[in-house]
């Protein structure tokens, strides 16, 4: 299982993933509702890219910023969920080390991607909301684009040496892991040797994705304070409607986060069932509920998914008798 290298090294071939412990029996079951969160979020993020690329009227930067939003989940689950699957359907918990380094390396790229995407959608709303009038004048086609690819370089460029620290540890005889799948600070701790470079690191990258979270909060704060200047009510409650979507999307996205943070620094009696399936519904939920939340709260995405799918054709034309003879 270990091959010496050159130098002094000895590098570990293969880690061990975990399912879910004292649960190993009901896995095969596990693996259905597992299978359909991974099918309904490719589906769901594929429907949005398809129906914001093909509908002129959607050629908006809050779309084009939900495009993106679209494509980090996909990254998000396509380098986790098949992992997950092979473990619960086959009970295979093996994954080489070259494998895994590249995992927590796009999982971690594509984390820090969608957290990047939930900050400039919420810039996004605060101009909305803010100069109304001068909306599609300062987030112009090209603005955004370049905005998107900056901040996806920056996501490349923050986590591309997470996976050169991690090569150049030594690892010993411990490889079992404590997820499903590869994170950095989970790979990190099975080295035997020293490991302070990826810890600081590591951290660094943490406070990078955290610091988003406080910019989303203080957008909100300058939202809420143009909202309050809104003399109607109405208006009121129309303009702040407009953010229901992303705020549901930030809860779901950092909750699971912040929630494992805590536990792994205060929790003293913390259950190892609680953090795995914790730890798996930050990768989950996202994927499979943002299409969704943005299709029920967002009218002109749901209406043009229904018209893509022909149901809204068929509503007006069951509905036309009956307003006829009204």
């Amino acid at each position: 299982m270990m091959l010496l290298l050159n130098t002094s090294k000895v590098e570990v071939s293969s880690f061990l993933l975990i399912g879910i412990p004292g649960l190993e029996y009901m896995h095969i079951w596990i693996s259905i509702p597992l299978c359909l969160i991974y099918v309904m979020a490719i589906l769901g993020n594929c429907t949005i890219l398809c129906v914001i690329s093909t509908e002129p009227s959607l050629k908006e930067p809050m779309y084009y910023f939900l495009s993106m939003l679209a494509l980090s989940d996909l990254g998000l689950s396509f380098s986790s969920i098949p992992t997950m699957l092979r473990i619960f359907l086959f009970n295979s918990t093996e994954i080489s080390a070259d494998a895994c380094i590249a995992q927590e390396f796009f999982i971690h790229g594509f984390t820090d991607m969608e957290s990047s995407v939930l900050l400039i959608m919420s810039f996004d709303r605060f101009v909305a909301i803010r100069y109304p009038l001068r909306y599609s004048s300062i987030l112009t086609s090209s603005r955004v684009g370049h905005i998107g690819l900056v901040f996806a370089v920056k996501s490349i460029l923050l986590v591309l040496p997470l996976p050169f620290t991690l090569k150049r540890l030594r690892y010993c005889h411990k490889q079992l892991l404590s997820h499903s799948y590869c994170l950095h600070q989970d790979v990190m701790k099975l080295a035997c040797s020293d490991n302070r470079v990826n810890f600081y690191y590591g951290l660094f990258v943490a406070l990078c994705m955290m610091s988003d979270s406080m910019f989303i909060v203080v957008s909100y704060v300058f939202i809420l304070k143009t909202v309050l200047g809104i003399a109607s009510h109405g208006e009121q409650l129309k303009a702040l409607n407009t953010c229901v979507s992303h705020i549901c999307a930030v809860l779901i996205f950092y909750v699971p986060i912040i929630t494992l943070a805590v536990m792994h620094r205060f929790a003293k009696h913390k259950s190892p069932l609680a953090m795995i399936l914790i730890a798996d519904a930050f990768l989950l939920v996202p994927p499979l509920m943002n299409p969704i939340v943005y299709c029920v709260k967002t009218r002109q995405i749901r209406e043009k998914v229904l018209e893509k799918l022909g149901l809204k054709r068929q509503r007006e034309t069951l509905h036309f008798p009956c307003r006829k003879l009204c």
